[in-house]
């Protein structure tokens, strides 16, 4: 273990910087489930977080010896608790993960155990529980060792060369405190989630959205994209218009190359290049529980924000815009070109028009879940 990062961490120049490393109960072992023995180490090598779950990769030692590998699971119910309140019931003191170990590695599922000093569900998976030889587990953590306790072990995880974690989370298979069968679990598998892929060329193709049916945590350290010019895009047909929409036309068509979508973590869904080709428009719709912020990189064109959204673009002419799905809205017409940004909040209105007739608009967009 590297004892320099403690000697950093508790720099006092670095106290406004807290927010570099993860928290606290994690680089000083606190509130991990062997923590309340002395005898027993955690050293995090690697943290990732997706929506309500947190995935921490590292090792354990025993009494200042690596003992193994651990990957600890950690779940905020927000979603399973909706899922599960539809029949009228709690989700109790423990709930269950499947955990895959990169794309095509083993899989397996385990239960997670109600830590309220974390106030989530968590889970320990190391590679052995067994103690070095001539040495015993501490009389503190061994009742917490087994195949369904806080921590286990699964058959064939190896933790040495994680390239992503995917997990999806539902009820315990027993109704607590009865100890009944559940006939019906609910599952938490990142709802309706899909991502791009640029698998067919039509515009608007459907066979471009994929389904993940998971939460996928991704353990690649770092991301160079030479020329994004050269990632091929996804095209889309009159997009966020509605059939009477006056924009509607066979080549309204612009394109997304899909930079980053399931190695992004937190709460953010993607980070893509949109072109909006001479004379194309991307329809004006609302954001409801997410955010969008558009930089524009090179081009120049027409935004619509919302009236009333940002109180200094008042003096921007006033127009009416269709809205996708919805009724029409009052929108403020905003010229855009290299520089300028777009940032839309949650119920926030914005589109997009190229009115030039010779050069592409372009901006790059990420988004995320506001909650």
């Amino acid at each position: 273990m590297d004892t320099r990062f403690e000697q950093v961490y508790t720099h006092p120049e670095n106290e406004i910087f807290r927010v570099v490393f993860f928290p606290d109960r994690i680089y000083h072992a606190r509130q991990l489930n062997a923590s309340r023995s002395s005898r027993y180490r955690y050293y995090v090598a690697e943290v990732r977080g997706s929506a309500d779950c947190n995935v921490i990769k590292g090792d354990i030692f025993l009494g200042g010896t690596r003992l193994c590998g651990m990957l600890r699971v950690e779940y905020v119910p927000t979603r399973l608790v909706e899922q599960a309140r539809q029949f009228g019931r709690p989700l109790g003191p423990r709930t269950k993960a499947w955990v895959r170990l990169n794309a095509d590695g083993p899989a397996a599922t385990v239960t997670l155990h109600w830590d309220d000093a974390l106030g989530a569900y968590a889970v320990e998976i190391w590679e052995t529980l067994e103690p070095p030889s001539g040495s015993t587990h501490d009389y503190r953590v061994l009742p917490l060792m087994g195949r369904d306790a806080p921590i286990t072990r699964m058959p064939g995880f190896r933790f040495d060369d994680i390239k992503s974690v995917d997990v999806a989370f539902r009820e315990d298979d027993l109704l607590h405190p009865t100890g009944q069968h559940r006939a019906t679990p609910q599952s938490d598998n990142a709802y309706l989630r899909s991502h791009q892929e640029p698998r067919d060329p039509t515009p608007s193709s459907p066979d471009n959205t994929i389904a993940d049916g998971n939460y996928r945590l991704d353990f690649r350290r770092g991301f160079y994209i030479p020329d994004a010019a050269q990632i091929v895009p996804v095209t889309y047909a009159n997009p966020m218009t509605d059939d009477d929409n006056p924009d509607r036309r066979p080549d309204n068509v612009i394109e997304m190359r899909w930079l980053f979508q399931r190695e992004l973590g937190s709460d953010v869904v993607f980070f893509h290049e949109v072109t909006v080709p001479p004379g194309a428009v991307e329809g004006t719709h609302r954001h409801i529980g997410s955010e969008e912020l558009y930089y524009i990189v090179s081009g120049t064109g027409i935004a619509y924000m919302q009236d009333g959204d940002d109180p200094a673009t008042d003096r921007y002419p006033l127009v009416e815009r269709p809205l996708f799905g919805l009724n029409p809205v009052k929108c403020r017409e905003l010229p855009v070109n290299r520089g300028s940004v777009i940032f839309t909040k949650s119920g926030g209105v914005h589109g997009i028009r190229n009115p030039d007739t010779e050069q592409p608009l372009k901006f790059v967009a990420f988004l995320y879940h506001a909650t």
